[in-house]
């Protein structure tokens, strides 16, 4: 594997959770930073502290918005794309910017990295595969994807743009990546955002019930954050175009994850079940053999672990409700 390190890095949706990271991570590895987001799901709080480095600069401005990253002077030898609606709340909200994120997005971004000659990342998503017929799910897997259901907008936006970074490689010959992002959480997540391990932890701290959909037996592998943006930055380094599963191992329910951040809070919530989303996918686990192998990658902090280090980070953050 290469062991490039970065002068320069655009990130797109960098105001974001896992953009925010990837900038402060950046910045403490010695790389100027060029955060673009339109604050429209990122905030400025996330990045607030890092504006006080001469290496970092925000943009506020609308990746999909014609000939804004023309504008972006100086070299640039990385271009991490994450800009696009993530959480199911959000994208629902915003179906064609979610959609426009993908393509004319995936597009501004790649012609970016072509110009200046720059390795580019995609951060695509566990999603593509839908609800999958495979488990564990392997890159190779092409997936079980509803085209017009209501998570269409950004399964297809995601998928699409794979489409399209891959004839950038194929036609231009521009440097690319795709990472395949399985469920990632850690500090820095919006209590509203309506992702499982932010609304269990608002739920637990307000006193209020768990809202579990369906049984509670769909699985999912959740992923700390540092570990996410540890696969990420490797797979940046290396010069493999992916795909590459960036996942945990750890398979956990909904219901035993509501019930775990129950214990955590210390909460006397107690779990309702509600209606369970169209097309929501029974199981999701990545086949990490590629990134084991090839990144040297693997997740090295476990559920127990980040959990508990969300939770306190939560609880430092939010003023708790009257009955937790």
């Amino acid at each position: 594997m290469d062991e490039r390190r970065w002068n320069r890095a655009v990130i797109t949706g960098g105001a974001g959770f896992v953009g925010s990271h990837l900038c402060e991570r950046l910045l403490a590895e010695g790389c100027e930073v060029v955060c673009v987001d339109n604050l429209v799901t990122g905030s400025r709080a996330n990045v607030a502290p890092l504006e006080r480095h001469p290496g970092f600069v925000l943009l506020q401005a609308d990746v999909t918005r014609t000939g804004l990253l023309e504008g972006i002077a100086g070299p640039v030898d990385l271009v991490l794309h994450l800009a696009c609606p993530a959480s199911p709340a959000d994208y629902l909200r915003l179906p064609i910017q979610t959609l426009e994120a993908g393509s004319s997005g995936t597009r501004a971004a790649l012609e970016l990295a072509r110009r200046e000659g720059a390795r580019f990342l995609f951060t695509s998503t566990s999603e593509v595969y839908g609800d999958p017929l495979e488990h564990p799910q392997r890159e190779q897997y092409w997936g079980n994807v509803n085209p017009i259901g209501p998570r269409s907008v950004y399964d297809e936006s995601k998928r699409y743009a794979e489409a399209l970074v891959t004839a950038y490689r194929r036609t231009h010959g521009t440097d690319t990546a795709i990472v395949r992002l399985f469920n990632t959480y850690g500090p820095r997540m919006r209590a509203g955002d309506g992702r499982a391990v932010p609304t269990f932890i608002r739920q637990a701290l307000d006193g209020e019930p768990l809202t579990v959909a369906g049984d509670g037996s769909q699985t999912r592998s959740l992923t700390y954050i540092d570990d996410t943006v540890d696969g990420i930055l490797a797979l940046a380094a290396s010069g493999l175009p992916g795909p590459v599963n960036i996942g945990s191992d750890e398979e956990t329910s909904m219901l035993d994850l509501a019930q775990r951040i129950v214990g955590l809070t210390g909460s006397a919530s107690t779990v309702r079940f509600v209606d369970r989303p169209v097309d929501d996918p029974a199981k999701r686990r990545p086949d990490t053999s590629t990134a084991r192998r090839e990144l040297g990658w693997e997740p090295r902090v476990d559920c127990a672990e980040g959990l508990k280090r969300t939770v306190e980070w939560f609880m430092r953050s939010l003023v708790p409700g009257p009955g937790a």
